[in-house]
């Protein structure tokens, strides 16, 4: 009875209105602290689209539909695939997390690519995790910032963390994720197929990857002179990085090519941008941009992990998961929260898991993995952090 009533498309959608009308009707709309939190809401997603959906997400999208249009399926089997060397594959995937440092969000779509163009579950979740939580900057200004112990052990656990947790998930669906390469492995090409070979194709992936880490390029306050110099002339060296694009794009790509390359970025931005803007409303009414009121008070945060218990580490690495931190957000946050009492344990638990995740990207990595698959992925992260908090902080106690 139950499946035949979910099974009509209008059943389903009178629940859905039913639940709205109740949300509606019984949430207590002209209270100060949830009326703040629905302002909250929108205007992250406003602070989100104006910061991040032009200058990371456009340019992450278009990455991801090269990949899925122009990358030798052979190529990315044989590097990252479940049959892949696992030293390779792994510090590979590493690598390339790391050469982006981007936002739990903007790896999406890329991660997204090279899971669909035969990367194993392994690798690709390693990527996945080493974009947002290896970011090199993020990790010196956490030294400078909150101490060098801190730093070091961010560094240390997020490496650490990005091949555990890819080994992990690939032994627990080793099985269904070789039939799914091979599978896909059927229609693969050669090296030999390339029409442009691969040093024309290096050129042009480079040359878009270098537009969105320059065009995403942060300062670092002063603490990196190295850092602010490129800084000062990153739009300059995004340009000239889009320079080369157009020229690759008009001399080595037919029509019909681009035609396709422009379809699967439209593609990519239809499947994750819902998810992803439904996440960040949810995300804002719940939390809130930092140091602003939203449905659940900082303080409280502050007041839960004042300690090095497990309930403390726990609360941190669970918290980290569904916040969103846009990238390098997460050190000032982290210097009010220490200011506000949280103990050095804590701290490191959020930083490793924070970045990594966020509620927004857990709805799309659920839409592409699956709801076992992504389960599985948040509880490494989360044990993980919670573990490495724990000791850390009993080492510096």
């Amino acid at each position: 009875m139950t499946r035949r009533f979910w099974s009509d498309s209008k059943n389903r959608s009178l629940t859905v209105m039913a639940g709205v009308f109740l949300v509606a009707l019984l949430t207590p709309w002209s209270a100060p602290r949830v009326s703040a939190a629905v302002n909250e809401a929108f205007l992250m997603l406003g602070y989100y689209a104006r910061e991040h959906v032009l200058l990371c997400l456009v340019p992450a999208f278009f990455i991801a539909g090269a990949i899925t249009v122009f990358l030798n399926q052979q190529s990315v089997i044989k590097y990252l695939g479940p049959t892949a060397p696992k030293l390779v594959a792994y510090s590979v995937a590493s690598v390339s997390g790391t050469i982006l440092a981007v936002c739990s969000c903007t790896v999406l779509p890329l991660f997204k690519g090279i899971y669909k163009k035969g990367a194993g579950l392994g690798p690709a979740v390693s990527f996945l995790y080493s974009g947002p939580a290896i970011n090199v900057l993020a990790i010196i200004l956490t030294a400078k910032v909150l101490g060098v112990q801190l730093g070091v052990a961010r560094a240390v656990g997020a490496i650490v963390f990005a091949f555990v947790i890819g080994v992990v998930m690939q032994l627990l669906f080793l099985k269904e994720d070789k039939e799914r390469t091979t599978n896909a492995a059927m229609f693969e090409s050669t090296d030999d197929d390339e029409p442009r070979g691969i040093g024309k194709t290096v050129i042009y992936m480079a040359s878009m990857i270098g537009i969105l880490v320059f065009l995403n390029w942060a300062p670092s306050g002063g603490e990196v002179v190295w850092w602010d110099f490129l800084y000062r002339w990153k739009w300059a060296i995004a340009g000239l990085f889009g320079l080369v694009l157009l020229y690759s794009l008009i001399r080595w790509f037919t029509r019909s090519e681009l035609s396709d390359w422009v379809t699967a970025t439209r593609d990519f931005a239809v499947q994750i941008l819902p998810l992803l803007f439904g996440g960040v409303l949810v995300a804002g009414f719940l939390l809130g941009r930092p140091g602003h009121m939203a449905l659940i008070p900082e303080s409280w945060i502050a007041n839960l992990v004042g300690t090095n218990s497990l309930g403390s580490n726990l609360f941190a690495s669970v918290a980290g998961a569904l916040m969103y931190f846009a990238t390098l957000t997460e050190v000032p946050i982290m210097q009010g929260l220490l200011g506000a009492g949280m103990n050095q344990g804590p701290a490191l638990a959020l930083l490793l898991a924070g970045p990594s995740l966020s509620l927004p990207a857990l709805l799309v990595i659920g839409g592409e993995l699956g709801v076992k698959k992504t389960l599985v992925y948040v509880g490494l992260v989360v044990a993980l952090s919670t573990a490495a908090g724990m000791i850390y902080g009993n080492l510096i106690a």
